[in-house]
């Protein structure tokens, strides 16, 4: 793999406007091809196997009518009631667009079905039941009901839309994020480099690479049904980690050119060394990330694909598009201080004289000094270390995963009006209501069907329950009972696990039924579940498989036990800090949160799978550095100051980048992504300063030479993997 990084990148370098052209010609034929033939993302939450999707089938199959997505047509008035004439001719009017509307098959009368105005009058509702599932549905219907307001909204009518479809299909923005990330990013990268052209680079080759990644996520849309927050997680992904890859590669081109490399000789050995560790580590995130299918949840595993081929799009364009350009540029990429002596290069030696930072010192003795001191205050350094992590991590215990409900969607937005209007007229419950679908199975005895209503409508969760609907068959019937609670509230997900545990295997016991709770609150709270229960298997595989990687590249059995260890820490930070701010509520006016939210269920799987290739990254790039000056015969204690002092000022400009695109994605409006951008955001900031910083070199310089201790059985068996420059110099052939 080496040797042949090392033929792509002069390949590049020396065919560099074949490469640069052909990229272009790539990119403009994916966008092209993506708008042409590109799908739709479709939020389809069918998770296979549990009550609620059993619930959903069992309707499919013997209730059609009711299997389909919901929707509810609020009505308000601030004066009089909704009852008045002028303002009921309104509202029946827009009822009967409604009725005409393609895909629906019911829709209830607001003004005459029981229960469906507002003690005080004002409000009112329409229960609006489709043939097709939200997925099927899409965005057409969405828009083709928003378009039904017009009669009642002439007559003084405030008309919102909740429920299911409005909630599901609901736009998703971004914001200002990633101008706001990419402005930082060429902050920092100035700073760092101090050139144009070095400061231009990485973020041109990530918006390339997130450009292409995402035509191909649009794409795969059009064969596989991909989530709606899936674009706006590729863009937080593939922005930060192209950045923080091309960084890698310019960072070590740049260390050989002061050296007074050749520059095409120098872009070469990049490219087998930095380069590789870019494929490395790229490859792990799309591996962890791919991983995501053990949750065994359709929605789940498509987000696995999209974020995998955003980033492997990335780890392309990092060792072939680069290295063209870093050709074109040539001794650009450096300061102008350190390239005014630079002489013309002679392609027979490969030399050049180079006048500036080779005669100037390596630059980071600051760091070097923060080095000596971990490394000879081990003790010390790991304890404070280790104790701030834990401590970060305790919010953990009280992680709950859950949905946020449309009560946290921005005011703006017809679905959190909706929400609101049903919640002060109907109660906070109203808003998440559940479907208990009955199997009478042989039984003739109708009878269970009021044992079911007395046992559902006796738990002290539920506030109302719907008279039994029976389909033609009359072997089926479907209730709705409405909570007292929000549907992201715990004592919600308590309810359906009484009714589901206890109250309805009692009802129907001795009678041959069998009673399901659906609907979609309980669909997310399935989805909960079942994540839960796949999450320590998924963090077992994903640590095992650092392990076994960090085995075979360091040849060492306790530098990777330690890496899978301290990456377990760094990460449960993360996870604290995100339950402290959206769980419990800490802060979040900081970030536009109205109120406290559970955690979305797939967010701790996915933050774990990302955050598991960015720590590889980190980890190969500073322990890299320290075996390959202990290989040179230095003392464990200088090879950990030396490597760390090399490394540190490169980690840390590309976490700064990371975080602040992270962060960057914090305005959005979706709670999803709030909880991604600050998550992520934090463990790149604990894993490149608390872990890197100060417990790799302190644990390093603790355990001393048996760091690279391995037995010689195990040394003959694993595959040898060098990596930045483990190796010597690859040679051309």
């Amino acid at each position: 793999m080496s040797n042949w990084l090392y033929r792509l990148g002069r390949f590049a370098a020396s065919r560099r406007v074949l490469v640069v052209v052909a990229w272009l010609i790539a990119a403009v034929g994916l966008v092209a091809a993506d708008r042409g033939l590109g799908g739709a993302t479709v939020d389809n939450f069918e998770i296979p196997g549990v009550e609620s999707q059993q619930a959903i089938e069992l309707l499919g199959d013997r209730f059609e009518e009711r299997a389909g997505a919901s929707a509810m047509v609020v009505f308000h008035v601030t004066d009089g009631g909704v009852k008045d004439p002028a303002v009921a001719a309104g509202v029946q009017a827009t009822v009967e667009r409604v009725r005409a509307l393609d895909h629906v098959v019911a829709v209830t009368d607001p003004l005459s079905t029981p229960r469906s105005t507002s003690p005080d009058g004002r409000t009112a509702f329409a229960a609006v039941q489709f043939d097709a599932s939200t997925a099927e549905l899409g965005r057409e219907a969405l828009h083709m009901l928003f378009d039904t307001a017009g009669p009642a909204e002439a007559a003084g009518v405030q008309v919102e839309f909740g429920g299911e479809l409005p909630t599901v299909l609901k736009e998703r923005t971004t914001g200002p994020a990633e101008m706001i990330g990419i402005i930082a990013a060429l902050i920092v990268l100035f700073v760092a480099f101090r050139s144009v052209y070095a400061t231009a680079m990485p973020l041109g080759v990530a918006v390339v690479g997130l450009v292409m990644g995402l035509s191909l996520v649009g794409l795969v849309a059009a064969v596989v049904d991909i989530p709606s927050v899936a674009p706006r997680l590729g863009t937080m992904i593939g922005l930060g980690v192209g950045i923080d890859y091309a960084l890698f590669v310019l960072s070590r081109h740049r260390d050989q050119l002061e050296t007074g490399m050749a520059v095409e000789e120098s872009i070469a050995r990049t490219n087998a060394t930095a380069g590789l560790a870019v494929v490395v580590a790229g490859g792990t995130v799309v591996v962890a990330i791919l991983g995501l299918q053990l949750a065994d949840i359709p929605f789940v595993a498509a987000l696995g694909y999209s974020a995998s081929l955003v980033v492997a799009v990335a780890v392309v364009v990092a060792i072939t598009l680069l290295p063209a350009l870093l050709a074109f540029a040539g001794a650009r990429v450096l300061p102008r201080s350190h390239r005014l002596g630079h002489a013309p290069v002679d392609t027979s030696t490969g030399e050049v004289e180079l006048v500036g930072a080779a005669q100037m010192g390596t630059g980071h003795s600051g760091w070097v000094r923060w080095a000596h001191w971990v490394a000879h205050h081990p003790w010390r350094s790991s304890i404070a270390a280790t104790l701030t992590l834990v401590v970060m991590a305790v919010p953990v215990l009280e992680m709950r995963l859950g949905q946020a409900d449309a009560g946290t969607d921005p005011p703006s937005t017809t679905q959190r009006r909706a929400y609101d209007l049903l919640a002060r007229g109907f109660g906070e419950g109203f808003n998440g209501p559940l479907l208990v679908v009955v199997d009478l199975g042989d039984s003739a005895d109708d009878s269970v069907l009021d044992r079911v209503v007395t046992s559902v409508g006796g738990d002290p969760g539920v506030q109302a329950v719907s008279p039994p609907a029976m389909n033609n068959a009359r072997d089926t019937a479907l209730l709705t009972a409405i909570p007292t609670t929000k549907p992201q509230d715990a004592a919600t997900a308590e309810l359906v696990h009484r009714l589901r545990d206890d109250a309805l295997p009692r009802a129907t016991a001795g009678s041959g039924a069998t009673a399901l709770v659906g609907g979609p609150t309980a669909g997310f709270i399935d989805q909960s579940d079942r994540i839960a229960d796949r999450l320590p298997w998924f963090i077992a595989a994903v640590v095992s498989l650092s392990f076994l990687l960090l085995m075979a590249v360091f040849r060492s059995i306790l530098v990777p036990l330690k890496a899978a260890l301290l990456n377990l820490l760094s990460i449960g930070a993360a996870y604290g800090v995100v339950v402290a701010v959206f769980q419990w509520g800490w802060g979040r006016g900081l970030i536009g949160l109205e109120e406290p939210v559970p955690i979305a269920s797939f967010v701790p799987m996915m933050m774990f799978a990302i955050l598991f290739g960015l720590s590889m990254d980190y980890e190969v790039f500073i322990l890299s550095r320290i075996r390959e000056e202990y290989h040179r015969g230095h003392s464990n204690i200088d090879s950990v100051i030396e490597g760390l002092g090399a490394t540190a000022k490169v980690i840390t400009a590309a976490a700064l980048i990371m975080i602040s695109v992270f962060l960057g994605f914090v305005v959005s409006d979706d709670p999803v992504v709030k909880m991604m951008g600050v998550g992520l955001a934090t463990a790149v900031a604990v894993d490149a300063t608390v872990v890197r910083m100060v417990l790799v070199p302190s644990t390093m310089a603790l355990v001393g030479d048996p760091n690279w201790w391995l037995p010689r059985w195990l040394d003959r068996l694993l595959p040898r993997i060098d990596i930045e420059g483990d190796a010597e110099p690859v040679e051309p052939s």
